[in-house]
């Protein structure tokens, strides 16, 4: 490889829980980075990328991040699913590796470092849109809150809490869970005993597949009870009986359903180079990585060098005119993407999107002062 390619170094879930998410991410990065590079380069070098396996695990990704930053020396660091690991990424790629690093995954917000840009959706576009649209169409009222124990769900869960109490609703309960917990029966009796409406649900793989089997089995459906789970997409129908979240709300920036020809035309492209399980999906972090290495591009290209601090001013402002589920852009100061945003329901093992929210702002906290190189070095 020429030794003066630009070079992207990509954490990627691989093995582990998560495999079937990272390994789409991947994917359609490489395909990205392909595309690019079949375009002539970017500022007439090839751009390559290094690919890791975070193993669904935060002190390996912290590993692999050192090695893309000590070895690799690579000019940006993306990906990361899990917030805690984010925090490990960060911690090697920013902290002590002062390089830019882009964040994927819809999350609970609230990440404020200038080395840092956010592409996923955050709680302003999920849970502050979907709750009362939610509770004004099926009348719904009292929300039980099953959480994995680590940042993201407590953070979603408070601001899921404050707009089910500021719409006229009621918490009737709130639990964290080891990620590794499967036993979900004592849980699932709490549920039903409490008269929740709706199960707002932020456990993860590998705990996913039981909690919902046992709730299935003590009859929350029938029983007319709802099921939101904000991060669903059509790769956890692999993992989950279709009859067991019939009837699902998930609120995502793109389904693979949506009637748009440019989203449409690349799930066509991707499927035909990487059949399988791994599908293009929002909740996998599918495209957040589409909008980061798009961004990413416009703002290398206008600063005209990958210089960290000249590349960072352009993304700042970078945007992009198409990609799935729309066009997006960065909110100036922010560091967070404005993007489409859509409410979906489970019907017969497929997502039929209910709700076209438009574009919406991540209202996130606009970072403390202009960006200096000094305050990041």
């Amino acid at each position: 490889m020429n030794p003066k390619s630009i070079k992207i170094g990509l954490i990627a879930e691989l093995t582990g829980p998560l495999s079937f998410m990272g390994i789409a991410n991947a994917n359609l990065t490489t395909m990205l980075v392909d595309d690019i590079n079949a375009s002539g380069g970017l500022l007439g070098r090839q751009v390559k990328l290094v690919i890791e396996d975070g193993e669904t695990t935060e002190n390996v990704a912290k590993a692999r991040a050192a090695k893309l930053i000590d070895v690799d020396k690579v000019d940006l660091v993306v990906g990361g699913i899990y917030s805690s690991t984010r925090l490990a990424i960060k911690s090697e790629a920013v902290t002590r590796g002062k390089t830019l690093y882009i964040y994927t995954e819809q999350y609970e917000g609230q990440e404020n470092d200038p080395l840092i840009f956010c592409t996923g959706p955050v709680p302003a576009q999920q849970v502050e849109p979907l709750i009362p649209w939610l509770m004004k169409s099926t009348g719904a009222k009292r929300f039980y809150l099953p959480s994995a124990d680590y940042i993201w769900p407590h953070l979603l869960n408070k601001a899921a809490s404050r707009v089910v109490r500021a719409n006229g609703g009621e918490i009737v309960g709130e639990e964290y869970f080891p990620l590794d917990t499967i036993d979900f029966r004592r849980t699932v009796q709490q549920i039903m005993a409490s008269g929740a409406d709706v199960v707002f649900n932020t456990i993860v793989p590998p705990g996913l597949t039981p909690f919902f089997d046992e709730l299935h089995k003590a009859g929350f459906g029938k029983r007319g009870g709802k099921i939101v789970c904000t991060y669903f997409d059509e790769n956890f129908f692999n993992l989950v009986p279709s009859e067991q979240i019939e009837g699902l709300y998930s609120c995502l920036d793109y389904y693979q359903e949506l009637d748009d020809p440019f989203g449409r035309a690349l799930l066509r492209r991707y499927e035909d180079r990487f059949p399988g399980s791994a599908m293009l999906t929002a909740g996998s972090g599918c495209t957040g990585h589409y909008r980061a290495i798009r961004m990413w591009e416009a703002a290398v290209r206008e600063a005209g060098t990958v210089e960290r601090d000249a590349v960072i001013r352009a993304l700042d402002h970078a945007r992009i005119s198409e990609g799935p589920g729309g066009p997006a852009e960065m909110v100036p100061g922010q560091h967070h993407v404005r993007m489409n945003m859509y409410i979906a329901q489970a019907h017969g093992g497929r997502f039929r999107v209910v709700k076209n929210l438009g574009p919406i702002n991540p209202n996130e906290r606009v970072l403390a002062g202009e960006f200096q190189s000094s305050n990041a070095r």
